[in-house]
């Protein structure tokens, strides 16, 4: 039997609606049509209301810790290049780095080991994107549940030490549904890490792709909604080492400025890592 061919864009974005699970407290969706066709009326109108965190959405630094970036402060380079995306299925409430360690530079990868270096952010030979996705649920939710995987903060380090500039992940949130001190939310803000949450990974096959997941310039805002979508990397970039599947993991192609930061804060500097990646 032939296999089936592979999609040009996989939409790793749930739907938003009525219906949406928003995180406890949120704002859940609310439309209301403000203008409807009709005589003298030659077009519908309609007006939102909603948390920022619904659904697939890249958090801003100000959501955790006053005075920081809101979105439209932040650099758009993390959310547009080539990224890893990575199965940690069934691995508790915390993603730890050994749940990740087979698709990561190191000992226990099961990378083709003839994938090209790629130079990382902070000068390391690597085969590693500096983005980072990873998929912990079987089948994503459709009610909303407050156990779910997070990240654990240990993770977040690991990945930033290999030069990873952006982290997503497909449950609620990086911490725990109950967590008061978010320490991983904390970790990407002393490590000058991005993040998107809520993404939605059933059908994505581990292996590197091109993510687009640009937030909205909302000037105030402490997260934005984003469409994120992954496709193939352009044949002859960098981490499109044409390598067949080892291990579980495909690489490439698989297809299977808000308010100012105050002084005092190095994290919300303007400076941007280079994402040549």
């Amino acid at each position: 039997m032939q296999a089936m061919p592979a999609p040009a864009l996989w939409d790793i974005s749930p739907a938003i609606g009525p219906g949406t699970p928003a995180f406890p407290g949120d704002q859940a969706y609310e439309q209301v049509w403000t203008a409807r066709i009709g005589p003298g009326c030659p077009v519908n109108l309609s007006a939102i209301r909603l948390s920022p965190h619904l659904g697939a959405h890249a958090d801003a630094p100000l959501h955790y810790r006053d005075g920081a970036r809101a979105i439209a402060a932040v650099s758009l380079e993390p959310y547009l290049g080539p990224c890893r995306v990575i199965h940690a299925l069934d691995a508790g409430p915390l993603v730890r780095p050994e749940h990740i360690a087979h698709a990561l530079p190191g000992p226990h990868s099961r990378l083709p080991r003839q994938r090209p270096p790629l130079r990382t952010a902070l000068g390391a030979a690597g085969a590693l994107p500096a983005r980072v996705l990873v998929r912990t649920c079987r089948r994503a939710p459709t009610e909303g549940n407050d156990v779910f995987s997070a990240f654990a903060p240990e993770t977040l380090d690991h990945l930033a030490d290999l030069g990873v500039r952006l982290v997503g992940i497909d449950s609620a949130s990086v911490d725990p549904a109950d967590s008061k001190t978010l320490p991983s939310h904390q970790r990407l803000l002393e490590r000058d890490l991005r993040v998107l949450e809520n993404l939605l990974l059933d059908e994505v096959p581990e292996g590197d792709y091109e993510l687009i997941a640009l937030p909205l310039r909302l000037e105030m805002a402490c997260a934005s909604p984003v469409r994120a979508v992954l496709r193939p990397l352009p044949a002859g970039s960098a981490v499109d080492a044409q390598a067949s599947p080892v291990g579980g993991l495909m690489s490439s192609p698989v297809n299977g400025d808000g308010p100012a930061p105050p002084s005092g804060h190095p994290m919300d500097s303007e400076f941007d890592p280079g994402f040549d990646r």
